[in-house]
C-alpha cells in the first residue's frame, strides 16, 4: 500500500537589505532549500505560488513595509505578439536555438562578463569568477537547461537563458546576451522565443520572476500580453497593465507565520 504525507521544508527569513529596485525601501526574503529527492516537486509547487529558484534555494519577497515585488508569468494560450515584438522576431530570425544540459563553459562565462560590464557595471555580480559562474549554472537540484542562441552563419554565441522545466511551464531564471547588439532587443527576443518553446512543448506558462510597478528595470515585463500576476494568494490576469497602479498592490506583506501557514505543500508518496 502506498501512503502520502506532506513534504515539510523548513523556511527561513533573510536579514533586511537595501532594495535594488525601489529607493528608500528595504528588502527581505522568505526562503527554503531544495536539496533532497523532493526538490523537483517542491520547486514546481512553490514556483506556482510565486517563489523563485536560485541554485539550491527557492525564495519569495517578504518585505515588512512593501509588497511591490509581484511574481508574473505569461499565459501562452492567450499571448499575442505586438507589432514591435514581431519586428524583434524578424530581426533575429537568423539565430539558432540550442537547448542543452546546464553545463558551464568558458565561452558562456566570457559572454556573461561582457553582458555585466556592458549592462550592469555597478551590479553585485560583476566580480563573479569562473568558479562562481559554474556554480550558478550547474548547482541545480531540478530539471534545468541552458537555452543558447547562436548566429546562424558563424555559430557565435550571443545570448543564453538559464531555464527550469516545470510541470506547467518554463521558468526563465537568468538571461544574458551580447551588450553590443542592442538593436536586436535580445532580452525581448528570448522571452518571445520561450513563449514559442512553451507552446511547442504544450506547456501553459512562461515564468518571468518578479515585476515591480514603478521600477524602470522591470518595465519591460509589462509589455507582454497574456500577463498574469500572483497577488492575494492567486494568479490574476492583467488585461490592462496601464490601469494597474500602486493602489492595486498591498502596502505590506502578512506576518511570517501567516505566510508560511498559507503555503500549499506537495505530498510525498511512500
Amino acid at each position: 500500500m502506498r501512503h502520502t504525507s506532506p513534504i515539510k521544508p523548513q523556511f527561513f527569513v533573510t536579514s533586511p537589505q537595501h532594495c535594488p529596485y525601489l529607493a528608500g525601501q528595504m528588502e527581505r526574503k522568505l526562503f527554503t532549500t531544495l536539496n533532497n529527492k523532493d526538490a523537483e516537486k517542491l520547486n514546481n509547487s512553490l514556483t506556482q505560488q510565486g517563489f523563485r529558484r536560485s541554485q539550491n534555494v527557492i525564495y519569495r519577497p517578504s518585505c515588512m513595509n512593501c509588497a511591490a515585488c509581484l511574481p508574473v508569468r505569461i499565459n501562452v494560450s492567450i499571448f499575442k505578439s505586438s507589432k514591435s515584438q514581431r519586428r524583434t522576431l524578424q530581426r533575429n530570425r537568423h539565430l539558432v536555438r540550442n537547448v542543452k544540459h546546464a553545463i558551464a563553459t568558458k565561452e558562456g562565462y566570457d559572454l556573461f562578463q561582457r553582458y555585466l560590464n556592458g549592462r550592469h557595471p555597478n551590479g553585485g555580480m560583476t566580480d563573479m569568477d569562473c568558479s562562481e559562474f559554474q556554480d550558478m549554472i550547474e548547482d541545480t537540484p531540478v530539471q534545468s537547461r541552458l537555452v543558447e542562441y547562436r548566429e546562424g552563419d558563424s555559430l557565435k554565441l550571443i545570448a543564453v537563458s538559464m531555464t527550469d522545466i516545470l510541470q506547467d511551464g518554463i521558468s526563465m531564471m537568468y538571461s544574458f546576451f551580447s551588450p553590443t547588439q542592442s538593436k536586436q532587443s535580445l532580452g525581448t527576443f528570448m522571452i518571445l522565443d520561450h513563449v514559442t518553446l512553451a507552446q511547442q512543448q504544450k506547456l501553459h506558462y512562461v515564468y518571468l520572476g518578479y515585476w515591480v510597478h514603478g521600477s524602470k528595470k522591470m518595465h519591460y515585463k509589462s509589455k507582454f500580453s497574456g500577463l498574469e500576476v500572483f497577488i492575494g494568494g492567486q494568479w490574476q490576469h492583467l488585461s490592462d497593465i496601464d490601469s494597474f497602479t500602486r493602489s492595486s498592490i498591498p502596502s505590506a506583506t502578512e506576518g511570517i507565520k501567516s505566510q508560511i501557514a498559507s503555503i500549499r505543500l506537495p505530498d510525498r508518496i511512500s
